[in-house]
């Protein structure tokens, strides 16, 4: 485990919940990468806590889904499969479009200059090559058209997503060659909101999401057939 991840303290937050979103944030940003063992000890001493926090911290991973229970070799890192990105890209697909399609009619002026600030935000993230730099200017931009639509429960069915959908995000911000298509995307996505053409809108918004379907399975492709030839 050579990833360089360190404790983040909080003066407000109890020791357990710090490890916690410590090691939550490792595995989001792959610091922590899929299959790696999450062994305590060693944890503990590189957090400088004991191993009652990690182990709280761990059982709580697991019941997100970002930990799996491997008999006989015990914690790891949940791996990233096609089911699992499938089944929250589907749910994201449809809260985008609606998202966008609501933006349309509901989205004030000052907001559509703030979604075109987050556009130029996330093209100067993007030549930077800072992946969690891109990461966080690109949910900046999409928070700015959720909130728009003024619909509260929306904001909490698209916030209760956010967390497995930035480990995805996160997967297919890594790939350099994809920072054109987003920012093309998300142009797109920005003109049709400030015209107001919904239908526009909730294709740019489809074909966003689509996109990065078939990026990230690409890659978790690549990723199996490469642990497949390490067993031959």
């Amino acid at each position: 485990m050579d990833n360089q991840f360190q404790v983040d303290m909080d003066e407000f937050l109890p020791l357990r919940d710090v490890v916690f979103n410590t090691l939550r944030k490792a595995i989001l940003t792959g610091q922590l990468k899929p299959g790696e063992r999450l062994m305590e000890v060693h944890l503990a001493n590189r957090l400088g806590v004991s191993r009652t926090p990690i182990r709280e911290a761990i059982r709580k991973l697991e019941l997100e889904g970002l930990v799996v229970m491997i008999p006989r070799r015990g914690a790891e890192v949940a791996r990233i499969t096609e089911k699992s990105l499938k089944d929250v890209l589907e749910v994201r697909r449809a809260l985008d479009a609606l998202s966008v399609e609501l933006a349309c009619d509901r989205i004030s002026e000052e907001d559509i200059r703030r979604l075109w600030d987050a556009c130029q935000e996330f093209e100067k993230a993007a030549k930077g090559k800072d992946a969690s730099v891109i990461a966080k200017a690109d949910v900046a931009l999409h928070d700015i058209i959720v909130e728009a639509t003024g619909n509260q429960r929306l904001m909490q069915l698209v916030n209760n997503l956010s967390e497995q959908m930035y480990r995805y995000r996160f997967v297919y911000i890594k790939e350099e060659n994809q920072h054109d298509t987003l920012v093309a995307e998300h142009r797109e996505i920005y003109e049709s909101i400030a015209e107001r053409n919904k239908e526009r809108a909730a294709r740019a918004a489809r074909i966003h999401i689509d996109n990065q379907e078939k990026a990230v399975i690409k890659q978790i492709r690549l990723e199996n057939e490469s642990r497949l030839n390490k067993r031959l």
